[in-house]
């Protein structure tokens, strides 16, 4: 069983081997990925990070700056899949492309939280809308880095590996939104 959202999606299986989120050898059903999910998240929170460089965006502005480079990141990520696919010399058919498309879909979704984090930020009295958003970024990529972790049967060890790593990996972007004066 996979969970709803951005890690729902399957991997579009190559000739090169196996799809990595088939069937589970332990017959537990289909593996899920959470790659996209971790990478749009780490991907969203670089934005708004280095969105900062510029001064603070009305909202408005940073959530369109999400949504759009997610947008640009899932097309170049199908088109260097397909473009790769046919250098190796195989044909890719427009299903192919529809199921990179949806396994690459996560990298956008990622930004809807943060996008949202954007919005509601000034209901909690954040002065710059930025912060929330970056905390929100950080934390589903630790989030989803984990379950992924869990839901590929790592021990409870590797489990927290995971998340350490990428809470490691959120706090320096945070630390370079710090290091610029925002």
């Amino acid at each position: 069983m996979t969970v709803p959202g951005p890690a729902s999606r399957r991997h579009v299986p190559g000739p090169d081997g196996p799809d990595p989120n088939g069937p589970d050898p332990n017959g537990a059903g289909r593996r899920t990925d959470y790659a996209g999910a971790v990478y749009g998240s780490m991907l969203a929170a670089s934005v708004i990070a280095a969105s900062s460089l510029a001064g603070p965006h009305p909202r408005l502005s940073l959530i369109l700056l999400l949504v759009i480079t997610g947008l640009v990141f899932w097309a170049a990520h199908v088109y260097a899949h397909v473009a790769g696919q046919r250098e190796a010399g195989r044909q890719v058919t427009r299903h192919q492309v529809r199921e990179v498309g949806r396994h690459e879909w996560p990298i956008v979704e990622a930004a809807a939280l943060p996008a949202l984090a954007v919005l509601v930020s000034p209901w909690f009295g954040t002065g710059e809308n930025a912060w929330l958003a970056l905390g929100v970024a950080v934390a589903q990529q630790v989030g989803w880095a984990s379950l992924g972790a869990r839901r590929a049967g790592a021990a409870p060890r590797q489990v927290l590996a995971e998340g350490a790593v990428n809470l490691l990996l959120g706090l320096v972007i945070v630390a370079a939104k710090v290091a610029v004066g925002h």
